[in-house]
């Protein structure tokens, strides 16, 4: 669900930018099919590349550790 999420908030940002997915790809340095997968909510993107494409997209990555009630 989290890459889903993901997935879906790249290919927003991408198209209010006015960014390719081959341009986009190039700009994080990583393949297109790679971002191909995370924008449809597949695959297991790591840190590392969703770190590089939040940086390139100009958006921030947060993550919460919560305690399981």
């Amino acid at each position: 669900m989290l890459v889903e999420r993901f997935g879906e908030a790249v290919k927003t940002r991408r198209r209010e930018l006015g960014i390719t997915q081959p341009h986009l790809a190039e700009l994080a340095e990583i393949s297109v099919n790679t971002l191909y997968k995370l924008e449809k909510g597949q695959g297991n993107p790591s840190l590392e590349v969703l770190a590089k494409l939040a940086e390139v997209l100009g958006m921030e990555l947060i993550f919460q550790v919560k305690k399981k009630p």
